[in-house]
C-alpha cells in the first residue's frame, strides 16, 4: 500500500509550506 504514503507525502508539502 504505498497510497497512504504518497497521500501524506504530499500534505506534508503542502503543511510545510503552511508552517512557515
Amino acid at each position: 500500500k504505498r497510497e497512504e504514503t504518497h497521500k501524506m507525502a504530499e500534505s506534508n508539502k503542502a503543511f510545510a509550506h503552511y508552517r512557515w
